[in-house]
């Protein structure tokens, strides 16, 4: 599994509308015929202030070139960077252990 985590502080633009693009490209992964059921995404929000963190997971690399390969990929990285004012960071993360129920 590659695993990552994108956090950054809310910094331009409307906050529905950022909302609405994230749960777009959400459902694109969850529709795209060489994607679905082979990244799992998801965006949570700190429920007191700005931070925001998307949880990424993809079976293998193949999955993350993939996902790189789609236009739609490129322009929503975009829209993530102009979100967080420009000041996005990208986390690889290394699996220690998890409990079996995964909510």
């Amino acid at each position: 599994m590659n695993q990552s985590v994108i956090t950054y502080t809310f910094k331009s633009g409307d906050r529905d509308a950022w909302h609405r693009e994230v749960a777009a490209f959400i459902a694109q992964l969850d529709s795209d015929l060489d994607l679905k059921g082979r990244i799992a995404y998801r965006c949570l929000k700190d429920r007191k202030g700005d931070r925001y963190f998307h949880f990424a997971t993809a079976v293998d690399e193949a999955a993350v070139k993939a996902l790189q390969g789609k236009p739609f990929f490129r322009a929503y990285q975009e829209a993530t960077r102009r979100a967080g004012g420009g000041e996005i960071e990208v986390i690889g993360l290394e699996s220690i252990a998890e409990t079996a129920f995964r909510g």
